[in-house]
């Protein structure tokens, strides 16, 4: 009893210190494998999502497989747009975490190892995919009962099955596809 009220009290002191946070998702960061292989996206079809999108300063942006981060970082960059970096990769985290740095958007951008398919989506206002037709539709039933109406979803080059997008962009032989999560 004892012993789990010191790590509580240490967990309360640490969590307390700027920073910590990100430590402790490290510290918690899944073991499985990822479930893509990580493939850039092509600048251009950045730039696209993002205006498919209409991002502006007043978005938060969640990158669910952010591979080095390219889209928050740009949405940064760009628009003045929050943006959170979700990868399972630890490679992937050090790669978007560096891009975060060296584009000076630490104010803005977080990085988080985590399971995209565990995390709260809550805070998005606009999510950005580049995963896998099986991964979208799986995706899709979290994404449904997380998000707020009128959050947008923007994927590279797949589809959500049966929901059907209300936009569809080709970019340089690639598509975007964009929702929008309707009222409930």
């Amino acid at each position: 009893m004892r012993t789990r009220l010191l790590a509580l009290a240490l967990t309360v002191a640490v969590a307390g210190v700027p920073g910590a946070t990100s430590v402790f998702a490290q510290a918690a960061a899944p073991t499985r494998r990822p479930d893509v292989i990580y493939v850039p996206t092509p600048e251009p079809v950045v730039e696209a999502m993002l205006q498919v999108a209409n991002v502006t300063k007043n978005d938060v942006v969640y990158d669910l497989g952010c591979g080095d981060g390219r889209i928050p970082v740009t949405a940064a960059k760009k628009y003045g747009a929050r943006g959170v970096c979700f990868d399972i990769d630890p490679e992937r985290i050090k790669e978007a975490t560096a891009n975060v740095a060296k584009n000076n958007v630490g104010n803005l951008v977080k990085v988080v190892q985590a399971d995209l398919f565990e995390q709260d989506l809550s805070g998005a206002t606009v999510i950005t995919l580049y995963l896998l037709p099986s991964l979208n539709v799986k995706l899709m039933p979290k994404l449904m009962k997380e998000l707020k109406p009128g959050t947008r979803i923007v994927s590279h080059a797949f589809d959500m099955g049966d929901w059907k997008p209300e936009k569809e962009l080709d970019v340089d032989g690639r598509k975007v596809y964009f929702w929008t999560i309707p009222k409930k």
